[in-house]
């Protein structure tokens, strides 16, 4: 079974000269504990493309030490990474695999460097003889496995903040150490270091160069489309570790990705997008599945907070609670059974395909300035069409479907102006932010809606056994009165999203 931890660390160059400070001068160390020193023994994995390594993932089988075993490292922030553990086995455990997944499909893992460590222990505590940060010096020899047989050795140190520990005692740490003459490393890992040092030379001799910024209206839609596809991918193993917010970020990915394939048709060829297109939207139909009833439990249950006590009329939040794990049960083994398929797969592999061989049609070449603008007024117009049809007309289930279609097309009009922005500036963020803010109105109320649907069937279980069932009306009547404020916001609220000066300035 995998555990997980977070890793807040810093590293430092070293040499074997180097001599540590004393570091009880670091205000709140009490004691230094001198631990001994122990020997390492890992052998990192990666695709021969160094896949893991482009994203600054680290996969390694360590032997030797208190937390012998598989680790995966994952990226969070500068010097923070989520460690995945599992135990000591001869391959890698599939929980492990699972979450590498969406970068490695079906390509193996081999074994690319072995890193051999004396690692010099020190333990930094306080008064109470509670551990703040464990400091190593740590004499490291690589050894490259695949492309070469080079190897490197340094020695550098590593201080790792406590499980819990407040961030700000690594910077009074640092500055112990840098007032002793110990500079911090220009490696983020040991890993990067030893590709780096062992690779061949004409490969370290080879500079490569920086990305040109894009230029031409297909650069700026492709740029777009790479980082949505980047996102998916990278979201990919914090859904299947349940990571808050992770399935509505990837379903949002594969939104503003299959967006801009329709908004920019005239960029992209769509005989080899709107096949993805489909593709895309099959997959956030999927996620949708768990995610559209988290949202509807976190509604129902503020609405129910709100309530006067003396409001709340039999088990109410017992009913809640059945309601929902029924209808979330196995939603979260079944997004996980999405991403193991080979449906989705599939879709990763043409989306690199996308990526790599970018099906540009000429308008792509035009400037942003001229093809931009187009596309996205396209898409204003659109909205524009579907709110007006709305509110012609009369509140009921007819206007509530034109609702919940003008929300689609919001969203759509704010993908376009977001995917723009970088190109055109100011004006393409200022109409996503009108955008924005007519989806907004739109989604709360076809929220309102849906959580009406819900009300209707949870007050009828009630009532069928033996329960009150009036606190359910009421909150059905919440509901509509939500859904009445949002109908007469509404016009206002798209008064200043379609002011002629916004759309001359997008225009430029």
């Amino acid at each position: 079974m995998a555990d997980s931890k977070r890793e807040i660390e810093r590293k430092y160059e070293a040499t074997v000269d180097t001599r540590l400070p004393d570091l009880t001068r670091v205000a709140g160390v009490a004691a230094v504990d001198h631990r001994g020193v122990m020997e390492l023994d890992a052998v990192y994995y990666d695709t021969e493309d160094q896949r893991l390594a482009a994203d600054s993932l680290t996969l390694r089988r360590r032997t030797g030490g208190e937390d012998a075993g598989w680790h995966l490292k994952f990226p969070v922030a500068t010097g923070i990474r989520d460690e995945i553990r599992a135990p000591l086995s001869d391959t890698l455990p599939p929980g492990l695999a699972a979450l590498l997944r969406s970068r490695v499909r079906e390509t193996e893992l081999v074994p690319v460097v072995r890193l051999l460590s004396a690692r010099d222990v020190h333990h930094l505590l306080d008064s109470h003889g509670a551990l703040l940060a464990e400091l190593s010096v740590d004499e490291v020899r690589a050894e490259r496995l695949t492309g070469g047989s080079s190897t490197a050795a340094w020695t550098e140190i590593e201080v790792e903040l406590a499980d819990d520990g407040d961030p700000a005692f690594l910077d009074s740490v640092e500055r112990r150490l840098r007032k002793a003459g110990v500079r911090p490393s220009a490696s983020a890992s040991k890993l990067a270091r030893a590709l780096a040092e062992t690779a061949p030379k004409k490969q370290r001799s080879r500079k490569k160069g920086a990305t040109p910024p894009p230029r031409t209206a297909g650069d700026h839609v492709m740029a777009y489309a790479r980082d949505q596809i980047t996102s998916i991918v990278a979201l990919d193993p914090a859904v299947r570790r349940g990571l808050p917010d992770s399935v509505h970020q990837m379903r949002v990915a594969t939104r503003r990705l299959r967006s801009a394939f329709r908004t920019y048709r005239k960029i992209l060829d769509r005989t080899a997008t709107d096949p993805l297109g489909d593709e895309l939207k099959w997959l956030a139909a999927e996620l949708g599945i768990d995610r559209d009833q988290e949202v509807l439990d976190e509604r129902l249950r503020a609405r129910i907070a709100d309530l006067s006590r003396t409001l709340v009329l039999g088990p109410v939040g017992s009913r809640l609670r059945i309601w929902s794990v029924t209808h979330r049960s196995g939603s979260r083994r079944r997004t996980v059974g999405v991403l193991d398929g080979k449906r989705y797969l599939a879709l990763l592999e043409s989306l690199d395909t996308l990526l790599a061989a970018p099906p540009l049609l000429p308008a792509a070449a035009r400037t942003p300035q001229d093809a931009l603008p187009r596309a996205v007024l396209k898409d204003y117009a659109r909205l524009a069409t579907r709110v007006g049809h709305a509110l012609e007309l009369r509140p009921g289930h007819e206007r509530d479907l034109a609702l919940h279609d003008a929300r689609k097309a919001a969203k759509r009009a704010r993908y376009a102006g977001e995917a723009a922005t970088p190109a055109l500036g100011g004006a393409a963020k200022k109409f996503a932010r009108r955008m924005k803010a007519v989806q907004t109105v739109l989604g709360d109320h076809q929220d309102s809606v849906v959580a009406r649907e819900a009300l209707r069937t949870l007050a009828a279980q009630a009532h069928a056994a033996g329960e009150s069932a009036f606190t359910w009306g009421l909150l059905y009547g919440h509901e509509e009165a939500t859904a009445a404020a949002r109908e007469q916001e509404l016009p206002a609220v798209w008064a200043r999203a379609s002011r002629p000066k916004l759309r001359a300035a997008l225009e430029g």
